[in-house]
């Protein structure tokens, strides 16, 4: 495994800058008046024209003919052809079907099909005041560089805002986590509104528990799995973070609370939520192992991090060239989807890490069983809770037979026939005697009589 994440830096060809695509924390000035936006959406990125890197037009529309001939019989797909949809989310979903299979993939759609009315009801209802007022406090963070989050009264803030009010009124134990917001908003630059609730729900509920609520106890005990990860996997990174004081709490929550949507290029972001969704958590700690070591892989790199800033400083800063898409999710090169790390390696860290946790811990112990490993075990455990459904459509009464008990019978002696022979016993009752020893009770009719 260590292998796959070698030290040694990649160094891919230069490619065309699309980091004006990043998220808030990377968006300072504001969008001019006549300035174009990109086919993302964002205003005055540099994405506008495709990259060297891109597709061609003829493989993107091969790959939507795939994609909707699998979404046309989707259950069927999933059901015996799973690997081939793995492999179609890691090339990346075409930008014209994302929005019809990051429901498919997360299970939103038969969420949103058991639940017809529930959020025109959850929308329409008033919101908890607090949570109401930190949520309009936080509009305006999210993308104001995208031309739907442009305007304060747009349907993009406004969409946004229905949105997570309605979480708040469907788990109100969980309320709202300011880490949501750009979920949310990336799921309304490719979703109606109600559909990414459902898809947020989902997130929230089946790929991600425990990461949105009040004491965020699956984030911490990612943060320790990470770290155990880092040391087996990069064990000089790992020395040189322990060193200069630089735990995973300081880098790793805005990584997988935001699912990086606030840390990358976007059209990377896209990439790497098209595999999240389709093989789950573990495709976060691949991207954090892969931009750990593109930041700190090298001795080089890390001399030039002596404290715990510049180290920071390094984890924030990856030229983008090393941050194309193509680049970055590529199958050749040791990228995200080389790094040794499969389901099996890092349920078994988590029970290792879940042994250590004291148990005076404070806040509720973290469930990660009720984490599901991407939209293969979404698929299962939605398909079960629907036989069950149609099986036992109401609560089943038990019912108490009592049978009395069964007279003794006397054992069938087999009869003993070792040694004897019955050529003088078949008789018939009608004819002559078959020949044979003269017998007493030739002319009688036993219970060796044969009809020949």
């Amino acid at each position: 495994m260590a292998q796959a994440l070698g030290e040694d830096l990649v160094q891919p060809s230069e490619l065309q800058d699309d980091s004006s695509s990043l998220g808030s924390d990377s968006e300072v000035s504001g969008p001019g008046p006549y300035r174009q936006a990109d086919r993302y959406g964002f205003i005055g990125s540099s994405s506008a024209e495709p990259c060297p890197g891109h597709a061609s037009a003829d493989l993107i529309r091969q790959r939507e003919m795939k994609w909707v001939e699998m979404t046309l019989h989707w259950e069927k797909t999933m059901s015996r052809r799973y690997k081939k949809v793995k492999m179609q989310c890691r090339k990346g979903i075409p930008s014209a079907l994302r929005a019809r299979c990051w429901p498919l993939l997360c299970g939103a759609h038969v969420c949103q099909e058991n639940s017809p009315r529930t959020y025109q009801e959850l929308a329409s209802a008033p919101g908890d005041p607090q949570w109401m007022e930190t949520i309009g406090r936080d509009l305006h963070r999210q993308f104001p560089l995208h031309e739907m989050f442009v305007s304060p009264q747009g349907h993009g803030q406004q969409g946004l805002l229905q949105v997570l009010k309605a979480y708040t009124l469907y788990r109100p134990e969980q309320g709202y986590c300011q880490a949501q917001g750009p979920v949310a908003a990336v799921l309304l630059m490719h979703l109606p509104p109600e559909e990414a609730f459902w898809c947020l729900v989902q997130i929230c509920e089946a790929y991600l528990p425990g990461y949105y609520g009040p004491h965020m106890e699956a984030v911490q005990l990612d943060a320790q799995v990470f770290a155990a990860l880092l040391r087996r996997l990069l064990p000089r990174v790992h020395k040189h973070l322990q060193q200069v004081g630089v735990g995973p709490l300081l880098y790793l929550p805005e990584w997988f609370l935001c699912l990086f949507a606030r840390s990358l290029p976007f059209p990377t972001v896209l990439r790497i939520w098209d595999a999240f969704l389709s093989e789950g958590a573990k495709v976060l700690f691949r991207v954090g192992l892969t931009l750990v070591r593109l930041a700190l892989g090298t001795a080089e790199q890390r001399l030039a991090c002596p404290g715990i800033l510049e180290t920071l400083g390094a984890l924030r800063t990856i030229p983008p060239t090393q941050l194309q898409e193509e680049v970055f999710m590529s199958q050749p090169l040791p990228q995200v989807h080389s790094v040794a790390l499969s389901e099996h390696d890092l349920q078994r860290e988590i029970r290792a890490q879940l042994g250590q946790l004291p148990k005076s811990a404070p806040g509720p112990p973290p469930r990660p069983q009720a984490r599901l490993a991407g939209a293969p075990a979404i698929f299962e455990a939605q398909q079960l809770a629907g036989a069950q459904g149609g099986a036992r459509p109401g609560p089943e009464v038990p019912r108490i037979v009592v049978q009395p008990p069964e007279e003794p019978r006397t054992p069938r002696r087999k009869p003993q026939t070792r040694g004897k022979t019955f050529h003088g016993l078949l008789t018939r009752a009608w004819g002559p005697p078959l020949e044979g020893p003269s017998r007493a009770h030739r002319g009688s009719t036993s219970f060796l009589d044969t009809r020949f």
